[in-house]
């Protein structure tokens, strides 16, 4: 059985479990094996662009010691893609990168929930260098670490900044901006009623259609 591994950057047990709990329903769909990691020696959030770099060299160590036959980097900073996929002839897509495209296809513009303010002007960096910003309608913040998301119910918030993305941006997309917040898209969904991607589900996806159709190489 193919099998996809998701890592998960940062070292909570927590955002690894509401991961696999939101890939569950693809999971049931799907004859591939897919598997969730978080990694020991990180920090327990990717809050900064400190933690981002401290990350590399440990999803670079558990890419190579995998026998997975495709990787998801399951980060909303994507952090290090381009050294994973530098390593490795097997497919490997970034949560962010897969979010992105995925949202493309959905709507004209898209509106990104993000975690903290710190995180929107790394995520405007990325998407310039994907050549994507321009449709960006925008990105605001919930204004709560990693570790207070595990502990909390933050369905009120997320509706808050989704309708300011919707009628004060013109979003007509929404992007839940971390790996933890997926078990939050279906309510925040019909709360809106705009399609609302979460970007682990979004990654896997993208691994499962490239095993499937055998994209070759780095996708």
């Amino acid at each position: 059985m193919p099998k996809i591994l998701v890592i998960n950057p940062n070292s909570s047990k927590s955002v690894t479990q509401s991961m696999a709990h939101c890939l569950a329903e693809i999971d049931g769909r799907t004859s591939h094996d897919i598997i969730c990691i978080e990694l020991s020696k990180s920090p327990p959030g990717i809050e900064t662009d400190e933690h981002v770099a401290e990350v590399v060299p440990h999803i670079l160590e558990a890419v190579a010691a995998s026998d997975a036959d495709a990787f998801v980097i399951a980060c909303f900073s994507d952090p290090g893609i381009a050294k994973v996929r530098a390593t490795t002839n097997k497919p490997v897509f970034g949560i962010a990168e897969s979010a992105y495209l995925t949202a493309l296809s959905l709507g004209s513009a898209f509106g990104i929930i993000s975690m903290g303010p710190s995180s929107i002007g790394r995520h405007l960096r990325y998407l310039q260098h994907l050549q994507l910003d321009k449709r960006l309608a925008g990105d605001r913040a919930i204004n709560i670490t990693v570790p207070e998301l595990m502990t909390s119910n933050v369905i009120e918030g997320l509706g808050e900044t989704g309708r300011a993305l919707r009628d004060q941006d013109g979003a007509d997309v929404l992007i839940l901006g971390c790996a933890g917040l997926g078990n939050y898209r279906q309510d925040l969904q019909a709360l809106l009623q705009l399609p609302v991607v979460d970007p682990v589900q979004a990654g896997v996806m993208h691994a499962i259609n490239a095993l499937d159709l055998n994209y070759g190489g780095n996708v």
